[in-house]
């Protein structure tokens, strides 16, 4: 394979970055056949800042947009957002969210990224989580990135249906179908009698 040159790549890093925006330094190291700490200095030298810093860009612009949460509410980072139709939030795991021994994400983490990504693409100024059918798929590790995507399935009765999948390496982790009812309902359908201004 021919070495591509640095202006090349770093002009390939910076299309990269434009259609996917929140790939790793390490899942690019793997695409440009470089080490990481060559992206790192492609990186610097072209004032692209570290995903971290990406996502917090981001997700801050995303924030005024959710209407069911205040934003120290929302667990993860909501990188997209069209209410009442998707969403998609992104979380590192640190050591602090795993089990010491394995390293492994404890799973209320992963269940907590998804019901607060279901319950933030629903368009109410206020929306609990009455029902959730969750699967674990496999286990993750800390220092992964999990990626959340939401999708409204459907509305009954003031009741919102919504599939999350969550996923590491494009591999799926968690699966979560939820029922978020709107403020103003108790858990049987009925209404709680609260004025719903």
């Amino acid at each position: 394979m021919a070495k591509v040159s640095r202006r090349a790549r770093q002009e390939r890093l910076v299309e990269t970055l434009e259609r996917e925006p929140f790939l790793t330094d390490e899942q690019l190291a793997s695409r440009f056949d470089v080490s990481v700490q060559t992206i790192r200095l492609d990186r610097l030298a072209l004032g692209i800042k570290e995903l971290r810093e990406r996502i917090k860009g981001v997700a801050e612009s995303r924030y005024p947009h959710v209407r069911s949460l205040a934003p120290n509410e929302v667990f993860g980072d909501i990188v997209e957002l069209d209410l009442g139709v998707h969403g998609l939030s992104i979380w590192r795991a640190d050591e602090e969210h795993a089990f010491s021994r394995s390293q492994i994400v404890r799973g209320h983490y992963l269940f907590a990224q998804a019901n607060s990504l279901a319950v933030a693409i629903v368009d109410a100024d206020q929306a609990l989580t009455a029902r959730a059918v969750v699967k674990f798929m496999r286990s993750v590790q800390a220092g992964s990135y999990m990626i959340a995507h939401a999708h409204v399935k459907g509305e009954r009765h003031g009741y919102i249906r919504v599939n999350v999948r969550t996923t590491v390496d494009q591999k799926d982790v968690f699966i979560a179908d939820f029922l978020i009812m709107r403020k103003g309902l108790d858990m049987t359908g009925g209404s709680t009698g609260e004025n719903r201004d």
